[in-house]
């Protein structure tokens, strides 16, 4: 998948945390980050596949997907986009890193739509999808590096789930770290030090009350947000010990809230974090080229 020229820089295609989706709410988890001409697809929640097409992307272009761990807000789209791509014309080897079980999931993907992808390459005359994928599998350390392309994972800390990586990509002097879904984990810091922005999920402690009354699931779902989340501020923390340029909260929870805006996730990073700051919505671009905007960021 070509970066179409541009500038290097990050989509955020899908800004909230947690699989549901509400009227007018935003999607789970999917980015998009262009580096040093590669467009790299991470995580592949409900509304990855819209979101890259909306963002100028050529779906048959696609090249590299990784995936943090194995929770449907960050893989329950995977294999619809790569079949989507598929039918808009992809016939080019796509890489796809994931945890141990991303292969599993991509098997059966193709076994439920067996019927389908026999059909096309009889009908349409494409190639077969199951020979144009190949899934890497990775744990901590080095993933990736090619063409100038290094990428390394570090496990965090996101139970029950223990096969949850943060992803570090560098090329060309730059880097970008995505924490993945974490509770608040010091190491992380030492991972992310010195890079040019840290994409960290961010929980509202004010408005986790009322998300939990709105799904019903009540104590068991408060003790998993807490258990395996980190707040606004612990974000913030580990951005400052690292001595990142921006910050970028993503992964928002709550963040279909009617009652919580920008404000409040501002208010709450500030108390340890004084750099550059974004506050995810699906769609937001944010240059790495001097971190300003490409087109609509905010910043606070």
């Amino acid at each position: 998948m070509s970066a179409r020229g541009v500038v290097d820089r990050l989509v955020l295609l899908g800004s909230k945390g947690g699989p549901a989706l509400r009227p007018g709410g935003p999607w789970p988890s999917s980015s998009l980050l262009e580096i040093g001409g590669r467009a790299i697809v991470v995580d592949c929640g409900l509304g990855v596949t819209r979101g890259l097409v909306d963002a100028g992307v050529s779906l048959k272009a696609l090249d590299l997907v990784f995936i943090t761990h194995l929770h449907s807000d960050h893989v329950l789209e995977l294999g619809p986009l790569i079949h989507t791509a598929w039918t808009a014309g992809l016939a080019t080897p796509v890489t796809v890193y994931g945890p141990p079980g991303t292969g599993h999931h991509w098997q059966r993907f193709c076994q439920a739509m067996e019927f389908d992808i026999e059909i096309r390459i009889v009908d349409e005359g494409r190639p077969d999808i199951r020979g144009l994928v190949s899934v890497e599998e990775f744990g901590e350390g080095s993933v990736l590096d090619e063409g100038g392309l290094n990428v390394r994972a570090l496990r965090v800390d996101h139970p029950p789930v223990t096969d949850c990586f943060a992803l570090r990509f560098e090329h060309g002097g730059r880097s970008v770290v995505f924490s993945a879904d974490t509770a608040f984990f010091p190491p992380l810091a030492g991972f992310a030090g010195g890079a040019d922005m840290l994409v960290h999920e961010a929980m509202l402690a004010e408005g986790v009350e009322r998300l939990i009354a709105r799904t019903g699931n009540g104590a068991r779902l408060r003790e998993h947000l807490l258990a395996s989340h980190s707040l606004a501020e612990e974000a913030g923390r580990i951005a400052s010990d690292a001595g990142v340029k921006r910050l970028v909260l993503n992964h928002l929870i709550p963040a279909d809230d009617p009652a919580v805006g920008e404000t409040d996730w501002t208010a709450a990073v500030r108390k340890t974090w004084a750099g550059d700051l974004t506050i995810a919505r699906d769609g937001l671009v944010v240059g790495l080229s001097g971190h300003k905007a490409v087109s609509g960021e905010e910043t606070a």
